[in-house]
């Protein structure tokens, strides 16, 4: 019982915000199937009428519309994810909140995609956003936004903290070089 209360204890901070993250792209993509005939395109704010559209779309296929028909795929890929990381937090140190939560964002976005997909087949995907008449990024949805900030945040942590290692290392180095040299030449 302590394991599981262990592990309860590592991953709340990532449960709570899949379960979040869950939670908004379930209800946004039920609203859009209630009240957005699909293929249908509406603007939510006016002043960006053009670079963000809501557009009721089915995707078959991966994030931003890649990899059309491949959707069993990316179910048994969403459920094998789920469990690396559920296994995984265990393992993060207690201090890693920042972490945790881009592990919560990637986790939420994998279970709302695969809720729809052993839902329905597909994922519903409505966001559109680009620069009218020049290029648009395929539609996506809340789920997709949480696995690339998650994605992209946990990127930028990697990458700035092997940075913040490389220079605590490179100081200790420096730190023993001018320890070394203000002790004088050894006695021996």
């Amino acid at each position: 019982m302590s394991s599981i209360s262990d592990w309860f204890r590592k991953a709340w901070l990532v449960l709570l915000v899949a379960g979040i993250v869950i939670v908004l792209d379930q209800w946004t993509k039920q609203l859009v199937r209630a009240s957005l005939p699909k293929f249908e395109a509406v603007t939510p704010f006016p002043a960006l009428d053009g670079f963000v559209m809501l557009e009721h779309v089915d995707n078959y296929g991966a994030a931003f519309g890649m990899f059309q028909n491949f959707g069993g795929v990316f179910a048994i890929v969403a459920i094998v994810v789920v469990v690396v990381m559920l296994f995984f937090v265990r393992l993060l140190p207690t201090e890693g909140w920042f972490v945790r939560v881009m592990l919560g964002l990637m986790l939420g976005g994998a279970v709302g995609n695969l809720i729809d997909r052993l839902q329905q087949g597909y994922v519903t995907d409505f966001i559109k956003t680009g620069i009218p008449g020049f290029y648009y990024i395929p539609n996506y949805n809340v789920a997709d936004s949480a696995i690339v900030c998650g994605v992209i945040g946990l990127g930028l942590y990697l990458v700035i903290d092997d940075f913040r290692r490389a220079r605590q290392e490179k100081q200790l180095k420096s730190d023993a070089a001018h320890a070394a040299s203000d002790a004088g030449p050894n006695p021996e």
